[in-house]
């Protein structure tokens, strides 16, 4: 048990007999009136987001969460499968859990899998990903009309506004919260 006040980004709650994860919270002190938490939440299997509101200080449920460091080896069908590193433990996630993860997922990528009585929660990813350019048009000179970025395809299959100066073959950093480019990879 935890109360609205040690609320976290992250963090599942269990409301009704079913797993909300807090997608975004904000504490709220009115001039008038009690405190309360302003909260987005996720539910962790049909993925729909519902704001909720609470009173400060009230108690609230929290699942016990197990996250694993894996990695992901190579998609099957439907499936990701990834291993877990200390196990060598094998395991199938359906793409309906990877979710937008797979748009930054390459071949023996490093990610942590969250399990709540092993059944997969999530697929958090490192905050950026180096990925290669497969395929982008030439960039023009003076061409402003697109502020400076052109859209280029990534190795995931995934697309991303870079600078005009980038081409095919340049690895580059990916945000994987927001999609967007971050800077050339340096390795």
């Amino acid at each position: 048990m935890a109360t609205t006040n040690d609320l976290k980004n992250g963090m599942v709650l269990v409301i009704d007999g079913q797993l909300w994860q807090v997608v975004e919270f904000q504490h709220v002190k009115p001039g008038k009136g009690p405190a309360f938490v302003r909260t987005k939440i996720r539910n962790v299997l049909s993925g729909k987001n519902i704001d909720r509101t609470f009173n400060a200080g009230v108690k609230v449920e929290t699942a016990t969460v197990d996250r694993r460091d894996m990695t992901y080896l190579y998609r099957d069908g439907a499936d990701y499968v990834f291993m877990d590193k200390n196990t060598y433990e094998q395991v199938n996630i359906p793409e309906s859990v990877v979710a937008d993860a797979a748009n930054y997922m390459v071949e023996n990528q490093d990610a942590i899998v969250a399990f709540h009585d092993d059944q997969v929660l999530a697929v958090e990813l490192p905050a950026t990903v180096v990925l290669e350019i497969t395929h982008t048009e030439p960039g023009l000179q003076g061409d402003r009309s697109s502020a400076g970025t052109k859209p280029a395809t990534v190795e995931t299959g995934y697309e991303v506004q870079v600078p005009l100066f980038l081409e095919e073959g340049t690895r580059i950093k990916v945000d994987t919260r927001s999609g967007e480019y971050t800077g050339r990879a340096n390795d």
